[in-house]
């Protein structure tokens, strides 16, 4: 097992600026391209691949099913280990007045077995499928996918059996305030569901700009009297849909089906799962 204390969170939150900045210093001039170097390979191919999954159950297409919930619970029951970190470092640094900062990532998967129980509670199929419904529950987006960086922040060794989910308030989240700054191979490396697409009804619409405001990539904006879309910049998170006041914005997903097994795919290709019980 690593040794971790648990002033080790701590270090991390001091240390978080860093994960703020480091995407900026890559559109520096001259310079950028000697951060970007560093940052690209972090953060994109086998080390960096995260979908953000919808929080709204109104999607069109969608026949009603919560689809954050379908996905991880079934990772849950895959998983032959799973952890929370006891402190989310994005929320605890700013001080969240939205949301709790002491639960935190639900990470899964063989590495996990090795976390000191100091900085993460190990957790039962039933108590992580809890955890889920609580964050989900507080509106949180969860985001889901390989993230290799949390190998070095909280001491699993990196075989490649680590899925991390996140569960992101946009006041807060490092990724959410900060991936418009992505160079362009690890801001790819954020993948939209298959299938998921937004429509936004001119009729309904009242141009107050809330949805704009609330979108991390900023791929929406405000040309003349309508709402305009960058579908290359678009995620898919679904918050333009939830902050929309007139109800104007509509989420539309193909298939259910298809996008979960796509997820799935992406996600077997950068980690190991195994069995539970292994």
């Amino acid at each position: 097992m690593s040794r971790r204390p648990e002033w080790t969170l701590t270090l991390l939150k001091y240390l978080w600026p860093l994960t703020y900045l480091s995407p900026k210093l890559t559109r520096l001039p001259i310079v950028g391209r000697f951060f970007a170097l560093t940052f690209v390979p972090m953060f994109s191919g086998r080390n960096f691949n995260i979908s953000y999954l919808p929080v709204n159950e109104e999607i069109q297409g969608a026949e009603s099913v919560v689809i954050p919930r379908v996905v991880i619970e079934e990772f849950i029951r895959r998983s032959p280990h799973r952890v929370m970190i006891k402190r989310c470092t994005c929320r605890e640094l700013k001080q969240c007045r939205h949301f709790p900062y002491t639960e935190a990532c639900l990470q899964m998967g063989d590495d996990t077995r090795h976390l000191d129980p100091r900085i993460a509670d190990h957790l039962t199929v039933e108590e992580a499928i809890a955890l889920m419904d609580r964050q989900l529950s507080r509106g949180l987006i969860p985001m889901l996918g390989r993230v290799r960086v949390d190998h070095y922040f909280y001491g699993s060794p990196n075989t490649g059996r680590l899925l991390t989910v996140c569960f992101c308030c946009t006041c807060c989240c490092t990724v959410l305030n900060s991936a418009r700054f992505f160079p362009q191979e690890a801001a790819d490396s954020i993948v939209r569901l298959k299938g998921l697409s937004l429509h936004v009804d001119p009729d309904r619409c009242t141009r107050c700009g809330q949805c704009v405001e609330a979108c991390f990539m900023k791929a929406l904006c405000l040309q003349g009297d309508a709402v305009t879309r960058d579908e290359n910049r678009c995620k898919g998170c679904g918050k333009c849909q939830t902050v929309c006041p007139s109800g104007a914005v509509m989420m539309v997903l193909d298939s259910v089906e298809a996008a979960i097994e796509e997820l799935r795919g992406r996600v077997r290709q950068r980690v190991d799962f195994g069995e539970p019980g292994s």
